[in-house]
């Protein structure tokens, strides 16, 4: 899967990080935290609850999309007991973040965002995220690189191809990440895509 290393490559000026818009109203009723304590053994689900404590709070404050990174981040790992409230709460955070309740302190923050969505296959309100970044900044490498990803894991090759030769242009250091990126693996046979990553060859 895709995840943020995928473009290491973005502005440094800003972070994942900043002011988030109060907590909306539009929820009904805040989740709760989990009843009960794990077993003091159980280090892994220790570890595991503490993350989804910090997940729940991040979505009481509004932080709707920084919620929306945690949850997503621990579903591949959670136990069956969590990881159906994870999924409704990654829905409810998506639902808030699309109704405008997050706003995005930089294109970075929605880049973030955009690959979180690639995680769990939702392309087009991805691909709405990497071009949104694009019309604030037509020079943003990373956004042409996340909508090659998309567009890899989609199976379009040419679109892949061209949005890669784009970020390449802007960025000769997306040609490396994208040599070790395994999410290029269904256009790895492709001759244009083997010339576009080792042009010396």
């Amino acid at each position: 899967m895709a995840t943020k290393s995928a473009s290491p490559i973005a502005p440094s000026n800003s972070s994942h990080s900043g002011k988030n818009d109060p907590k909306s109203s539009n929820l009904r009723r805040m989740p709760r935290t989990l009843a009960g304590t794990p077993a003091p053994d159980d280090a892994a689900r220790k570890q595991t609850l503490a993350m989804y404590e910090s997940a729940l709070k991040l979505m009481q404050s509004g932080k709707y999309d920084k919620a929306h990174q945690a949850f997503t981040q621990m579903l591949q790992t959670a136990p069956q007991d969590l990881a159906d409230r994870i999924r409704v709460y990654i829905a409810a955070c998506v639902s808030q973040i699309e109704k405008g309740s997050t706003k995005f302190e930089s294109n970075e923050e929605r880049y973030d965002y955009a690959i979180s969505l690639l995680n769990q296959g939702q392309y087009d309100d991805a691909r709405q995220h990497f071009e949104q970044i694009l019309k604030q900044n037509e020079s943003a490498d990373y956004a042409f690189y996340g909508l090659a990803l998309l567009a890899s894991m989609t199976g379009d090759t040419q679109e892949c191809i061209d949005k890669l030769r784009e970020a390449i242009r802007l960025n000769g250091q997306n040609r490396l990440q994208a040599r070790a990126d395994s999410d290029f693996e269904t256009v790895a046979e492709d001759p244009r895509f083997t010339e576009l990553l080792y042009p010396e060859a």
